[in-house]
């Protein structure tokens, strides 16, 4: 049934300045909301408290009031669940009612992140989120909501199954917005052009930033939101940064200095604004009396063409890339029998050779007989981007295939593809229009290859046509002209490259099969570089080939250069000055297999649990001593991974990668070696404080800390201060972790800390959090603040060297 008040909300978003409310949490506390206590139960128990919130922003100038259910899901509530939900959206509906704002008011279902990783990094499946968010957002349609906003989103895959979960299961308008740190990252690594990439084409309706940032942090990545976005954009900071004065959580801007702050992003064209953490009604008041004298400004299409991966997002268009070829059964009886075998340690191997040698995007193609090419897909798919953070083109062609990769696929792929003939257009776009993507158009139809330009140019236009039709922007679109064997046909090379040309010249995007041109023939790298560099002259902007073939990649750094996309030659001479050898090679991992020392380095360096598992015992089998194995491989394997972290070169997808190849190595240690224990560095307790679910953070410590040497022992989540004194004691810890999200449970933490101080005073205590900075550490009596998980490993190895 259609929805008018969502309907309504589609257009106020493109067609005029709307405001979102503030903060919940902080003004639960002011109305009594005890340290730990969870919000979402006083929807139960006191109502009037939260209609009197909802009436006060709207009171204050706000068109968009989110509901009480942040944290409000079936990990958190598995019995009340629906209560909760139904409770919180009657009492917003109920204000706007109350304030005669029918009108120009919506219910927002709010819906915040699990706490829980997904897998591979964590233990949550990307199908459960998925559902979870799902029975979220259908029961916030069934209550009455008019809109949904995914917000405070850290990770962009947890992101993509709330945004797919509710599209799923609900006709609401949804909203999404995201963490970024003061980097501009998001936890997981990704970047607003790749947030923005992935939830266009996922067709959310306004996307953005909250939380994290207070408006002066906020402005640089809302100036990108904005210059890259073609939907409404969304910018809800914290009112300044955190800290604690007479045990409550206060922030540092008041009312008149955060709207003042905000005209500034307001002028950028940023469409709707709001806040988060520490805004209040008044905040919100002084924002709107700020603001409404800035013209709106509606947003623009942006003709720009973006691939991404979890943390990388790439242009067509901008310079030529490399789509790397291996990973293809295509001619390669090894690829065929790792496919087979389901020897996905191979496969890896194959992207991390391509990737060292140069490649751009990496191509995945599982079609082999004989297998499940879905369930292959969906795996390959899903360990690919665990430890390479280049982004994928998917190429199948079986429907069930491309759905199982473009489902799990974390940001917004390049597929391999579709044809001109009907059914082709019905197999591939609707997927495309669901999950987003950038679609290679083969111009080709029911007919077969046409002979000449004219042929293929019409098959083109064919498919721009039903990528209309299907609303998939014609930006989306590459098309492949077709390389066919000159050897067969000598006319073939010229047609390929009209084509490519004519293309071009209309302002379309185009990619080749390069290495097709050759077949049968003599040296093949010969004709396939020179056929290459005449196609690169005509404007092409993708070539598969092989990224390992130095005649290629030569062809490929000339070219750049030559052509002045190569800025000062950067790229020329890093490849080969200074250099006997072109950067080309294989990475050693992948080639000296019977170096078992540079195989398990790297092995640890690039996430590979399989291989670092079997370097190790063979290591151990032929006489390397379990100690030594550890101290002159592992540990500078991963000190490198943790400098890479640290200095923003790795993410945390790969930082966990590592470190489970790393535990995969030590677990090979322990069980061949069982009289020879690793000492440990000492033992450390790690909890998420009373009343706070969410232990992304802590996990990721506790990895980290493992892997060092250390003995943590993890109390989990929801931990009451007196139990991690109580163990503190008992088991005589020198360091204590605390993790804490919501502003709410900063009290616990606090509370923890000074019953520490009373009883075990030697005890030292680690906060973080991401609430947490190092002003609001020290406030509450923490001897130190860690930022992430290296940061904490840090500490642990200062405090543990002097004990």
């Amino acid at each position: 049934m259609k929805n008018d008040r969502s309907e309504m909300i589609r257009t106020l978003l493109r067609t005029k300045r709307l405001y979102w409310d503030g903060g919940m949490g902080s003004l639960l506390q002011e109305k009594g909301l005890c340290p730990g206590e969870l919000p979402e139960t006083w929807n139960l128990s006191h109502p009037d408290i939260i209609t009197g919130i909802a009436r006060e922003y709207l009171a204050a100038g706000s068109n968009l009031i989110n509901t009480n259910t942040f944290g409000a899901n079936r990990l958190k509530y598995p019995a009340d669940l629906k209560e909760i939900i139904f409770s919180a959206v009657s009492h917003v509906k109920d204000a706007i009612r109350a304030e005669g704002r029918e009108d120009n008011a919506f219910t927002v279902l709010d819906i915040g992140p699990t706490g829980k990783l997904l897998a591979p990094m964590g233990d949550l499946d990307f199908e459960d989120a998925v559902s979870i968010f799902g029975e979220i957002a259908s029961l916030g349609e069934e209550a009455g909501a008019d809109l949904i906003l995914i917000e405070t989103m850290s990770d962009s895959y947890e992101l993509k199954a709330a945004v797919l979960g509710a599209k799923e299961n609900s006709s609401l308008p949804v909203a999404a917005t995201a963490v970024f740190d003061g980097s501009g990252k998001l936890m997981t690594g990704g970047t607003p052009l790749s947030v923005i990439a992935m939830l266009e084409g996922l067709k959310a309706d306004a996307i953005g930033i909250n939380c994290g940032l207070g408006p002066a942090q906020m402005l640089p990545i809302a100036e990108e939101f904005v210059k890259e976005s073609s939907i409404p954009v969304i910018v809800n900071p914290n009112a300044g940064l955190p800290r604690e004065e007479n045990g409550r959580t206060v922030y540092d801007l008041t009312p008149d200095i955060f709207a003042d702050m905000m005209t500034k992003i307001a002028e950028l064209g940023v469409q709707i604004l709001g806040g988060c953490c520490g805004t209040t009604p008044e905040h919100i008041r002084a924002l709107k009396a700020c603001c409404d004298g800035i013209p709106y400004t509606a947003p623009v299409f942006k003709d720009r063409t973006v691939i991404t991966s979890f943390s990388k997002a790439l242009t067509i268009g901008e310079n030529p890339l490399i789509v790397g070829e291996r990973i293809n059964p295509t001619g390669k009886k090894r690829f065929r029998q790792a496919l087979i075998d389901k020897d996905i340690d191979y496969i890896l191997s194959q992207a991390v050779e391509q990737e060292d040698a140069g490649a751009d995007i990496l191509d995945v193609n599982v079609g082999i007989p004989d297998i499940d090419e879905p369930s292959m897909m969906r795996t390959v798919i899903t360990r690919l981007q665990a430890i390479c953070a280049l982004p994928l083109q998917i190429d199948t062609s079986s429907p069930e295939a491309l759905e199982a990769a473009l489902r799990r696929y974390n940001g917004k792929p390049l597929i391999n593809s579709v044809n001109a003939g009907a059914e082709s257009i019905a197999n591939v776009m609707p997927l495309v229009q669901k999950y987003g993507g950038v679609l290679v158009g083969l111009c080709l139809d029911e007919n077969g290859i046409p002979e000449t330009a004219d042929g293929r140019i019409k098959a083109a236009d064919m498919i721009y046509e039903a990528a209309d039709r299907y609303g998939i922007p014609r930006k989306d679109i590459v098309i492949d002209g077709l390389t066919l064997t000159v050897s067969s046909d000598p006319s073939s090379a010229l047609t390929t490259l009209e084509t490519v040309k004519r293309i071009s010249e209309r302002g379309g995007h185009t990619i080749l099969g390069v290495s097709n041109i050759s077949f049968g023939l003599p040296k093949r790298e010969n004709i396939n570089a020179a056929f290459y560099i005449m196609a690169l002259r005509e404007g092409l902007s993708l070539a598969i080939i092989n990224p390992n073939s130095e005649a290629m990649m030569r062809a490929h750094r000339s070219f750049l250069a030559l052509s002045g996309q190569d800025k000062g030659f950067a790229g020329y001479i890093d490849a080969y000055g200074g250099e006997s050898q072109p950067k080309t090679s294989p990475a050693p991992a992948a080639v000296s297999d019977t170096d078992h020392e540079k195989v398990l380095y790297e092995s640890i360096v690039r996430g590979i649990p399989e291989r670092a598992s079997a370097s190790t015992s063979i290591l151990l089998e032929t006489g390397v001593e379990a100690l030594t194995v550890i101290d002159t491989i592992l540990v500078p394997a991963l000190d490198e991974v943790g400098k890479g972290y640290e200095s923003g070169r790795m993410f945390l997808p790969q930082l966990l990668q590592s470190a489970d190849a790393a535990q995969a190595a030590f677990a090979v240690i322990k069980n061949s070696f069982s009289s020879t224990e690793r000492a440990s560095k000492g033992r450390i307790i790690l909890a998420t404080v009373k009343n706070d679910i969410h232990d992304i953070g802590k996990n990721i410590v506790k990895v980290m800390l493992e892997n060092y040497g250390y003995d943590v022992l993890d109390l989990g989540r929801d931990v009451p201060p007196e139990v991690i004194v109580d163990e503190a004691i008992k088991n005589d810890i020198r360091l204590v972790g605390l993790s804490a999200l919501m502003t709410t449970t900063v009290a616990s933490m606090e509370e923890t800390i000074r019953l520490l101080r009373e009883k075990k005073p030697d005890t030292l205590v680690v906060v973080g959090g991401a609430v947490m900075t190092p002003e609001y550490a020290e406030k509450i009596g923490a001897d130190a603040y860690a930022k992430d998980a290296m940061e904490t490993v840090r500490y642990a190895d200062k405090v543990f060297s002097t004990f």
